[in-house]
């Protein structure tokens, strides 16, 4: 760590070297010793800013440092024309001031709070935190009402949340200065979102060019680093796409096997890429049976500092850190993040199953509930049932302004989503573990050209995102181009990944859940005892509510609680990924996942202990745990699976049980896992002989 200290103001920074490791040490001074400046990311167009100024003003070969002669030569203008992803901030005794400055899209966090004539900053809460001046304080109320954190089914147009009571962000696309002598604060703005363009003198298929060769040209300037530099593949063709415009820049390439992406097929499409593009891949296994540890998800939960962390984050950080274990040359990660966002890669998933138009139409009843909620929630009453008695025209009327164009409306929430969440995401689980994480769709230029596409290209460009598949077309095998979009760990196995992190919260008699109910205001905002039984229901899958809505609401009482202990930073002691070579077969890669051998014809099984299996009324069966009854099987539309359940002695072969019950294995498998994972149903190691 570096300390600096000028006037009245001084800072510190720790660096994670990528470009000239040995000279490029920050703060970065000025020759008469007046200016300092840290920059916490990197400048894509160093090289090119850095032949402009002359090289005769640098001590080092750091990208960051033509920061520094660009604010003396140009002062409050000196962003206009740099590309990268930054959180900046300047102490300047000759103006007397303090700058502070972010990219653009907001990449790279940059907080602060203002007490009196104290201003502290820096890139994490914790960090403000250490000022005894701070509030160290959980924004309850304002968490709970959020809609990134309820999922209400609205479309938010607040600015994205910093979950801390008196801590706020520098807006992205903003350098913001602080007196020195007067303490005023002023605000630039170097950067605003585009809205669409209106003119005809481009088609769509230029814009498809233009998108590929900007697309083309951020890759390799995320390849510019003194250190190797990997790949993340999602199995999706966004990161796809970006491996093979890398080409031999790239040689390693990591995905997660999991329960989700095993059985949803993103294993498969990241193994199928990486062998295509001749990289070498890293599957990192993830068992269904093993969870984080209380100290593992508390350290994840201190270093994101968001009650939005879950299972997502979970997979990257580890995956990060079995890179930087593995490979400690390897200090930069390129990922598909922010592609979907803005190029329509939701689309098809909030049309429920329609067309563009379906989407447009949800799109509008999301804004609707919006409007109404802020202004009028009674007169939602005419559009339930999904046979609207009024048209929006009605809204329009009421409250000019509140139906506009939605799509721009989406296009803002998905920012949105960007500044709370994804940006989150990728930057804390990579940088925790000393490794960067470099988006390339989210260069400004890419962003712009999405944004401003005209209305009327909107529906051929953004459907099932267009744009990115065809611009691919000719670099991708037709059948990862054409793959359709899956959220991460989505899919059919993500009731395994919420079952794992439900259980992770049950484990030691509930520790996680029971340290945040005992936190300082937990019994104030939180149902202890309904928190518990839903916890219960999600084990015993007799519940609807979602394990992540749950998981958060934990999250916030853990954060509650460190905000005031202020825990320290500790890395993760627990064992690292197990890699699956991808030449094991798809029955060797479930068995590591599920922790047990896969599901054959000669598995032979037996009910759980204190497990019953009832005959009911009214053509109802039951399932009976301890006592309780936990499950219906209806005997019309489970009839194989009761005549399974039913053969399970203890000494048949599944392969004959299935045969007696007319069914295929296959077709009750997945069953068959879930209920081995509940404790339904145990293995026999050795059977007792069948019944006659």
């Amino acid at each position: 760590m570096q300390f600096i200290e000028l006037g009245q103001a001084a800072m510190s920074f720790t660096r994670l070297s990528l470009v000239d490791p040995e000279g490029g040490r920050q703060p970065f001074v000025s020759r008469d010793g007046l200016v300092a400046l840290s920059a916490n990311g990197e400048i894509y167009n160093h090289r090119e800013l850095r032949r402009e100024l002359g090289e005769g003003l640098f001590r080092s070969r750091s990208d960051c440092e033509v920061l520094l002669h660009l604010y003396e030569r140009d002062g409050l203008d000196f962003l206009e024309r740099v590309r990268g992803m930054f959180g900046i901030a300047v102490i300047d005794l000759r103006e007397q001031r303090i700058v502070l400055a972010r990219d653009r899209i907001g990449l790279k966090p940059l907080f602060v709070h203002r007490a009196g004539d104290t201003l502290i900053f820096g890139s994490e809460v914790k960090a403000l935190f250490q000022h005894p001046l701070c509030p160290r304080e959980l924004d309850w109320a304002g968490a709970l009402a959020d809609q990134g954190l309820n999922a209400a089914p609205i479309m938010p147009d607040a600015p994205p949340r910093d979950w801390f009571v008196g801590v706020e962000q520098i807006e992205p696309g903003s350098i913001v200065t602080y007196g020195l002598r007067d303490g005023s604060t002023r605000t630039k703005r170097y950067w605003s979102m585009p809205g669409p363009l209106s003119h005809d003198d481009v088609t769509p298929d230029e814009l498809v060019e233009r998108f590929r060769g900007l697309l083309a040209e951020s890759v390799q300037e995320c390849l510019v680093a003194d250190a190797e530099i990997g790949i993340m593949l999602s199995g999706g063709v966004d990161s796809a796409g970006i491996a093979a415009l890398g080409g031999d820049s790239i040689e390693h390439s990591f995905s997660a096997l999991s329960a989700s992406t095993l059985l949803n097929g993103d294993a498969d499409y990241a193994r199928s890429t990486a062998k295509a593009l001749n990289l070498t891949h890293h599957e990192l296994a993830f068992e269904v049976g093993q969870h984080p540890s209380a100290e593992d998800w508390r350290r994840l939960l201190w270093l994101m500092e968001s009650p939005l962390c879950g299972p997502e984050q979970h997979f990257k950080s580890e995956i990060y850190r079995f890179v930087r274990a593995g490979r400690p040359d390897m200090k930069a990660v390129l990922l598909g993040s922010g592609a979907d966002e803005l190029s329509g890669g939701y689309s098809r998933m909030l049309a429920g199953g329609g067309d563009w138009h379906d989407f447009i139409r949800n799109l509008t009843d999301l804004s609707r509930r919006r409007a109404l909620a802020a202004n009028a929630p009674a007169m939602n009453v005419w559009w339930q049932n999904g046979r609207p008695l009024v048209s929006d025209e009605a809204v329009r009327v009421a409250f000019p302004g509140a139906l506009g164009d939605v799509y721009d409306d989406f296009v803002q929430w998905k920012v949105r989503d960007w500044q709370q969440y994804n940006f989150w995401v990728e930057d804390r689980t990579a940088s925790g573990n000393a490794v960067e994480a470099r988006v390339p769709y989210l260069d400004h230029r890419i962003v712009e050209l999405l944004a401003g596409v005209p209305r009327k290209y909107r529906q051929e460009l953004f459907w099932d995102k267009k744009i990115i598949r065809s611009a691919f077309r000719e670099l991708l095998p037709l059948d990862i181009t054409q793959r359709p979009k899956i959220a991460f760990y989505e899919g059919e196995g993500v009731r395994y990944t919420h079952l794992t992190f439900a259980r992770m919260l049950a484990a030691n008699s509930g520790e996680l859940l029971e340290q945040a109910l005992a936190s300082p205001r937990a019994a104030q905002f939180l149902q202890a005892d309904h928190l518990r039984g839903c916890l219960n229901e999600i084990i015993d899958g007799t519940s609807d509510t979602h394990l992540e809505l749950l998981l958060r609401l934990v999250n916030l009482g853990l954060l509650d609680e460190m905000t005031q202990s202020l825990p320290p930073t500790q890395p993760s002691s627990a064992a690292l990924p197990v890699e699956v070579g991808d030449e094991r077969t798809r029955e060797e890669q479930r068995a590591v996942v599920f922790g047990r051998p896969a599901v054959d014809p000669a598995l032979v099984l037996r009910l759980g202990e204190d497990v019953l299996l009832l005959d009911g009324a009214q053509g109802q069966s039951f399932v009976a745990v301890g006592g309780e009854l936990r499950f219906v099987i209806d005997h019309d539309t489970d009839a194989a699976w009761l005549s399974v359940l039913r053969g399970i002695d203890g000494g048949t072969e599944l392969g004959a049980v299935c045969a007696a019950a007319g069914c295929e294995l296959e077709s009750v498998t997945e069953l068959v896992d879930q209920s081995l994972l509940m404790g339904l149903l145990v293995r026999v190691e050795e059977p007792v002989p069948a019944r006659s």
